[in-house]
């Protein structure tokens, strides 16, 4: 079965944002890309809704719908009651027009068979007597019963859904039909591929939009007739409910959306505690109209609430019931939870992420599992890394740039573009004759070093490299590097003390001094010497001296 929704890689930045944001966490982190996890995925969309650099993608189906318009048979458009939510002051005349121009044959509302699947809600909670019923209607509610809470797999209410019911209907009428469902969600995609020859494909509301654009069909406003269609307050909290009789016996009616509180619900359900009602329930806080696709690019929960009940009628729809066989829609156990570590294996993976006591388990929710422990087993399932915890690649990044503040020889001194001192490190501290590190935090650079060369760098932005400086006041030579981190905002001084290499330096210099002295004084009276005996033998007193200068640089160098 083809995936819903991709990735695309060269977007996904490490950020965690979409596991934060899973209910069921099933994003696999490797390879520093976050992979969905199909056989775990309920398909709520919230890692498309959240992603911040749009890593996550709704496969588009536009071209498929293209292959079956041009292969001849009629196709027919069921569109999500919600379009009058995203697309304002449209009505369903006005989709009719725009879609027909695409191609399509026809163009029905889906909140003609929403009717039909209240309708059928209703008999049987007045016929069958059910304990617990829970609406069939959001696929993504239906995969999160069928794989993590079976047990309550009975309640769940085996009805199709509204896309489900018309377009099989559409069929039924006209048989060589071909039927496209057009809504807001992600989830129905994958419950067209799951139950085959009803749905032959899947437009969200936004690849309809991109599709007319670049047809240059423009929707345009048309006048509206009628005053039915109840059921078209569906893709509201509580539409429903509100559409429905509530006159089962003894039934209450509850409506519960957003996913957090479907898992809670389903969890209280799990325990057999709650008896006699019919418990709407929708992925989306919001229901459908805030759809992923819609949640998206279009989220206007007041005025997309006003638009529904404003286009919704008062009386249901004028259609023939099918009977309850027709409707029927099977659901099956889908689990695969993965095995859990021991608490001996747990403590060892705890261990490794710098977490050895319970204190050290901050829970603080930034690698995008809602504890430490629930991450610890992330990582024995394979679905996440030791370095998603930043608490721990932090303390060891700190760990890491101590133990070289620390064991460096040289002093370091860390200070922002205020010219106050942010860090300092033991050689530093020794080198500046300063007995404590608080002692110096916080304060101006003056207090301990003369502050023109880091001003000239925070002016200029040049670096300065091993320039040799003598510090009076502590009667230091040192060879001093300050750089300047733009990204960061912050200088960073380096000074080696090379006192001991300075004054040896300078005996050598003076004992070369002296060396020359001597040597100058030798051949002075060398040259007397010379000259006499030159004068003597013959020779000039000019060569002589030649080979004796010669002599001389010689011991100088």
């Amino acid at each position: 079965m083809a995936s819903c929704l991709t990735l695309k890689k060269s977007n996904c930045k490490n950020c965690y944002k979409c596991i934060r944001y899973c209910p069921v966490k099933s994003i696999r982190f490797s390879g520093n890309q976050a992979h969905i996890m199909e056989e775990d995925c309920v398909l709520c969309g919230q890692c498309f809704v959240v992603c911040p650099q749009n890593a996550k993608q709704i496969v588009d189906e536009t071209e498929k719908v293209k292959v079956l318009l041009s292969a001849g048979d009629p196709v027919y458009a069921s569109i999500a009651p919600s379009f009058v939510a995203n697309y304002e002051g449209i009505g369903i005349n006005a989709m009719r027009t725009a879609l027909k121009k695409l191609g399509f044959a026809g163009v029905e509302e889906t909140a003609l068979s929403a009717t039909v699947v209240k309708t059928e809600y209703e008999r049987i909670l007045n016929e069958e007597k059910r304990d617990v019923v829970i609406s069939s209607c959001c696929h993504s509610v239906n995969l999160m019963i069928e794989k993590y809470f079976p047990s309550v797999l009975h309640c769940l209410a085996d009805v199709q859904s509204p896309m489900q019911a018309h377009c099989a209907a559409i069929k039924r009428e006209h048989p060589e039909a071909k039927t496209v469902f057009i809504g807001p969600c992600v989830a129905k995609k994958d419950e067209a591929q799951r139950y085959k020859g009803i749905v032959d494909a899947v437009l969200t509301f936004e690849e309809l939009t991109q599709w007319l654009k670049r047809e240059k069909i423009k929707l345009t406003p048309e006048p509206e007739d009628s005053d039915t269609g109840k059921a078209r307050l569906f893709p509201t909290t509580g539409g429903i409910l509100r559409s429905m009789n509530l006159n089962a016996p003894g039934c209450n009616y509850i409506a519960i959306g957003g996913m957090d509180n479907v898992i809670a619900a389903l969890r209280e359900l799990e325990k057999g505690q709650i008896h006699k009602c019919f418990i709407e329930m929708s992925a989306c806080p919001g229901s459908c109209i805030s759809g992923p696709v819609m949640e998206k690019y279009h989220k206007a929960v007041i005025s997309g609430n006003m638009a529904v009940n404003s286009y919704a009628g008062k009386t249901d729809f004028s259609v023939s019931q099918p009977s309850a066989q027709e409707l029927r829609k099977q659901f099956q156990p889908r689990t695969a939870l993965a095995d859990r570590p021991s608490e001996t294996q747990l403590a060892e993976i705890l261990r490794k992420m710098g977490k050895t006591k319970p204190e050290d388990e901050l829970n603080c929710g930034s690698c995008g599992y809602n504890t430490c422990r629930d991450k610890a087993v992330a990582i024995y399932q394979g679905k996440a890394d030791i370095s998603m915890c930043l608490p721990f690649l932090k303390g060891k990044a700190e760990s890491f740039s101590g133990n070289i503040m620390n064991n460096t020889p040289n002093a370091v001194l860390l200070l922002n573009d205020s010219l106050e001192v942010q860090q300092v490190n033991a050689a530093a501290q020794k080198l500046l004759n300063i007995r404590y590190a608080s002692d110096i935090l916080g304060d101006q650079v003056i207090r301990i070093l003369e502050p023109a060369p880091f001003m000239e760098v925070l002016r200029t932005g040049r670096s300065v490299r091993e320039k040799r400086i003598y510090l009076a006041e502590y009667d230091k030579t040192v060879e001093q590097t300050i750089v300047y981190d733009r990204e960061y905002h912050q200088l960073i001084c380096i000074m080696r003390d090379v006192t001991e290499a300075e004054r040896d330096r300078e005996q050598k210099e003076s004992l070369n001094r002296q060396t020359a002295e001597v040597a100058d004084r030798v051949v002075e009276k060398q040259m007397r010497i010379v000259q006499q005996i030159a004068s003597l033998l013959g020779e000039t007193a000019a060569e002589t001296k030649i080979a004796l200068t010669k002599l001389k640089e010689s011991i100088h160098e």
